[in-house]
Formats: C-alpha cells, sequence, structure tokens
C-alpha cells in the first residue's frame, strides 16, 4: 500500500478545516492548476493522499482517501464540489489559478484543471501535525510517494493511524478491504470509502465516456449524473445506481417518461403525447440501446434498472 504527500497551501487547508469543524466534510477536490497529464497513476483507489503545508509549516496535516482523477473547467469542478474546492466562491478558485499559473486572471477563462478526489478527508489540529516528513526535499514540486509497508512510510503510516484513531476512527475500519465501490478484493491494507455526490458525478461522467447514454450528447454542461433509484431511498452513492443523461433526458427520466430495461434498451412513455401533447421528439428514442462503460462492473445494476421500470415508468 503506498501514500502520497503532495505540497498542499495553507489557506486551502484552513478553509476545509474550518468547513470540517463546524459540518463536516465528507469529499474535497484536491485540484492542481494544470492537469497532471491524462491520469493519476501514483495511487489506486482507497489509498491515502496526505496534506504536506508548505514552508514555513512543513508538516504533515491531515489528508483524505483516493477516489478518482478527472480533468475538468474549473466551472464544472465547483458545480460538481462547491465550496470543497477549498474557497467560498468560484470566482476565489479562479483567481487563486490564474496567481498559481502566474497569469492575470479573467473572469471569461475557464482553465481545465487537474482533479484529485478524496474521500473521508481528515484535518487535525495544528499540535497533532507531522513535522517532516521523512525524506522530503525542498525541490519537491508534485509530491512523493511513500511505501507504507517499509520505512520511511511504514513510520509515517504509523503516526497516521495514531492520530485517525485518537479521533476515534478506528483502526480495522482503517485497515479493511475495500468494497465492490471500488472493483472488489485488493490490498488488505487499504478500506471502502464512501464516495460523496461530487466525486460520484464526476467517475459516472468519466466512465460514460463523457457522452449522455442515451443521445450520445458530449457537451458537458448539458450532461447530469442521474441516479436510477433516488439516493433518498438507498443514501449511498453506487456507480451501478448511476447514468450520464442529458439534462432534459434526465428530468424525464426521473418523471418517469423514460426508462432503461435490464437489456440496456430505452423505453419511451407514450403518455408525453397525452400529457404535453407533444414530445414527438422523445419518442424517437424508443428501443435504441444505451451506451455504457468499458467495464462491466461499472454497468448499471440490471436489479436497479428492473426497480425503475416498475416503480417509475409511465409505461
Amino acid at each position: 500500500m503506498n501514500a502520497f504527500v503532495a505540497p498542499t497551501d495553507r489557506d486551502w487547508f484552513d478553509f476545509l478545516a474550518s468547513r470540517a469543524a463546524k459540518e463536516g466534510v465528507d469529499e474535497v477536490n484536491f485540484w492542481m492548476p494544470n492537469p497532471w497529464g491524462g491520469s493519476f497513476r501514483v495511487l489506486e483507489r482507497g489509498q491515502p493522499l496526505l496534506f504536506k503545508l508548505k514552508s514555513p509549516w512543513d508538516a504533515v496535516a491531515g489528508g483524505g482517501f483516493f477516489s478518482h482523477y478527472t480533468e475538468v473547467p474549473i466551472s464544472l469542478a465547483w458545480d460538481a464540489f462547491g465550496e470543497k474546492n477549498g474557497a467560498p466562491t468560484l470566482e476565489d478558485v479562479r483567481a487563486r489559478i490564474g496567481r498559481l499559473r502566474r497569469e492575470v486572471p479573467r473572469p471569461w477563462e475557464d482553465y481545465t484543471i487537474g482533479c484529485i478526489l478524496l474521500a473521508e478527508p481528515f484535518f487535525w489540529d495544528e499540535e497533532n501535525w507531522i513535522d517532516g516528513p521523512p525524506g522530503w526535499s525542498p525541490q519537491i514540486v508534485r509530491g512523493r510517494t511513500y511505501d507504507l509497508r517499509v520505512q520511511p512510510g511504514k513510520g509515517l503510516w504509523d503516526e497516521v493511524i495514531e492520530r485517525l484513531t485518537a479521533d476515534r476512527v478506528s483502526t480495522d475500519r482503517v485497515r479493511e478491504a475495500p468494497s465492490e465501490e471500488f472493483g472488489g478484493v485488493g490490498d488488505p491494507e487499504e478500506r471502502p470509502h464512501r464516495i460523496g455526490q461530487g466525486t460520484f458525478s464526476s467517475m459516472i461522467r468519466d466512465f460514460y465516456g463523457r457522452a449522455c447514454a442515451v443521445s450520445a450528447e458530449r457537451a458537458l454542461p448539458a450532461l447530469d449524473a442521474a441516479h436510477i433509484r433516488p439516493f433518498a431511498d438507498v443514501r449511498k452513492h453506487s456507480i451501478r445506481n448511476g447514468v450520464l443523461l442529458r439534462s432534459d433526458v434526465h428530468r424525464l427520466f426521473d418523471a418517469g417518461y423514460l426508462t432503461i430495461t435490464p437489456e440496456l434498451r430505452v423505453e419511451a412513455s407514450g403518455r408525453m403525447r397525452e400529457d404535453f401533447d407533444d414530445g414527438e421528439s422523445y419518442l424517437t428514442l424508443h428501443g435504441r440501446t444505451v451506451h455504457v462503460p468499458r467495464e462491466e462492473r461499472w454497468h448499471p445494476d440490471p436489479e436497479l434498472l428492473r426497480w425503475h421500470n416498475e416503480n417509475r415508468f409511465r409505461g
């Protein structure tokens, strides 16, 4: 099991730590002003990323557990995560990114940024910060990987576990095996992590190739991560309970005028003619094959689709 230690701005950390102390934070966007380069292969899902505050503090002050990496315009990152981007407004994020890029921020500029999405972040009070970390060089810009099975990584992780345990997060919970949410059995040192709404949306968008599963629309601002069975019913964000839909298709899906069968076919309700004296453009979707992610483990759950057919569809 690895951990990645990444330099972190104090203002980003302080803003999120304050919010976490008041109301809790289930996920954060650990963004970078420039994309990483298409993928983030430093960590596997469920492995920790630790926040190392920049000089003059030079200490590990918290962290989170890696869920997903994506590259999107700032506006979409804000739509997905809001203040969990580590700032009170989109304008603040835009200005901060402009400064880091050494550019004069322009209000119309929608920079594409790298987003490392972290579940269950933790922020320690200053008396619990870890000095160092060991082997850190001032020349490190993006971060350093530590193998947690051997020194100095093992010693660093022992200190992290000690602090998490003191915060009443049990060692057993930290070291459980990952759930099916992240692909099944893996390193027993890893653990399951509940993903938040922003991470759910980002993962659905990327797993579906950034195209509507029904219409093939690719305009990102028009695409929504839709729940098949409402979140209020299941209380957990699961990729297999999601599908990427154009926003108007999403609304019709939620209202029961469209559904997807367990065989991954679209069914459109003739009730649209009766209720709206229209709907012909949507009725042409009837019988269309639904586009799904490449990996079968991320396909919509047939039982959840069946639930939607039987409990939402106005057939």
